[in-house]
């Protein structure tokens, strides 16, 4: 009972069979020499990291784990930092993933206590290629847009000059009918001419035959009053 009122309560590192257990995994495992290279957590922007590690953690296990991304969280809460005993901690839920995965975050909070704002420098160089992507991206559809309205205008000054030339034959055409109307041909002063010489000629006639009648009433007449 003595024993067991010893252990009730104690965490993983009073407990001795843990820490040998521990021990004996960090002498058997190998580990890349980045670890061996001292983080100062104060001068990292943990909430950048932390987006990175759900992406990677979702990426290597291939579902969404948030009690595995809480805990290596966690992890990077403590105030001595270990990459080996991080490594070790992970083992369990990432599985041949986990060397992979200890050793690009710890190169990542290497690059962001050496940078400023704690933010690691490649995600730095990553938002500015993203930057550069969205600009060159907006050029190019900048380039679109002017390009349609370029060719928008032109088939407008286009079709403003076929209009001009249409309408301008149009009033030339339009001029020349109404100079014509204006000077009349001469085939019609002609017929005018004509058709006067015709009612002269009728009107002669008629005043002819109108005084032969008249000469010959009057002897008539004279008759009539001389023979009774």
């Amino acid at each position: 009972m003595g024993d067991a009122g010893f252990f009730k309560g104690t965490s993983a590192d009073q407990d001795s069979r843990f820490s040998n257990k521990e021990k004996k995994l960090l002498k058997s495992m190998s580990f890349p020499p980045e670890y061996d290279q001292k983080v100062d957590m104060k001068k990292v922007n943990l909430d950048v990291i932390k987006p990175w590690i759900s992406n990677r953690i979702t990426e290597l296990l291939g579902l969404e784990d948030e009690i595995v991304i809480d805990y290596t969280c966690s992890l990077l809460e403590e105030k001595n930092q270990d990459p080996k005993r991080m490594q070790i901690n992970l083992t369990g839920f990432l599985e041949s993933n986990t060397k992979k995965f200890v050793t690009e975050l710890w190169n990542l909070l290497l690059s962001a206590q050496n940078s400023v704002g704690g933010i690691p420098a490649i995600f730095i160089e990553q938002k500015k290629e993203e930057l550069r992507k969205k600009k060159s991206q907006e050029d190019e559809r900048r380039a679109q847009r002017d390009s349609v309205m370029d060719t928008i205008r032109k088939k407008t000054t286009d079709e403003m000059s076929d209009l001009r030339e249409s309408s301008g034959k149009r009033r030339s055409r339009f001029d020349e009918q109404r100079e014509r109307s204006r000077s009349p041909p001469t085939r019609r002063y002609r017929s005018r001419s004509r058709s006067r010489s015709r009612d002269e000629r009728r009107s002669r006639h008629y005043r002819d035959d109108h005084h032969s009648s008249r000469r010959d009433d009057r002897p008539r007449e004279s008759r009539r009053r001389r023979s009774p």
